[in-house]
């Protein structure tokens, strides 16, 4: 394996875990501040990688993505809790949904904080003489940034399990959350399909597009340099 290609797993994994972990912490903590004990009670408050995997989505998939030369994309276990102990069920949902993507924001921001911090030094001979700054800066400061966004404006879509469902129900007619909540096992197959069928049979990925319109765009806004 070369340098290259060992370098780009291993900014890739390190750029993932934390995106992954601090989201589905981010949903626990909000829960636990809105009187909800569930998450705290099965330990998922903790930054510790182990308490967070899921055998698909954190492990197989990634590896599958980082194998085919694509971007690392994946999710964590989706951390537990119970809206009865919300005062406002609807608000709760809303907030708990909406804690994950804004963790991926805040850290996205953070990333591109540091990338302008350095950019005096990437712009001198050090970029090209340290090795190591390079990979940083050049590598793991695009992908940590990239990776947030995409996993913030992938999970906004308004489609079940992902936090953008918790808008849509906040947003719905109470007269018709009933027949919403009774859709919403219908929703995952419907996910899958956009993900993994659609790109196959059409010219078009929806997903892909929907991306790089959000996730690229804004990374580009952010970034000293074009990253995507």
């Amino acid at each position: 394996m070369s340098t290259d290609m060992f370098a780009y797993y291993a900014c890739s994994i390190l750029a993932f875990v934390p995106a992954i972990v601090l989201h589905e912490v981010a949903h626990g903590f909000a829960a636990y501040k809105l009187g909800d004990p569930t998450a705290k009670n099965a330990g998922r408050l903790s930054v510790n990688p182990l308490r967070h995997i899921d055998p698909f989505g954190t492990v197989l998939l990634p590896a599958i993505l980082m194998l085919a030369n694509a971007p690392v994309f994946g999710y964590a276990k989706p951390v537990p809790y119970n809206p009865r102990y919300f005062k406002d069920k609807r608000k709760g949902d809303l907030i708990v949904g909406l804690a994950g993507p804004a963790a991926n924001l805040l850290m996205a921001l953070v990333g591109a904080m540091v990338a302008w911090l350095l950019y005096p030094l990437a712009t001198t001979s050090l970029v090209n003489s340290n090795e190591l700054f390079a990979y940083f800066y050049l590598l793991f400061l695009p992908y940590f940034t990239l990776i947030n966004l995409y996993l913030m404006f992938f999970n906004l879509l308004p489609i079940p399990p992902l936090d953008g469902s918790s808008i849509f129900a906040f947003i719905l007619p109470e007269k018709y959350l009933r027949q919403y909540y009774a859709v919403q096992q219908y929703a995952m197959p419907v996910l899958l399909i956009l993900l993994f069928i659609v790109p196959y049979f059409s010219p078009i990925n929806p997903i892909s597009v929907y991306m790089n319109a959000t996730a690229g765009n804004v990374a580009n806004l952010l970034f000293p340099f074009r990253i995507s």
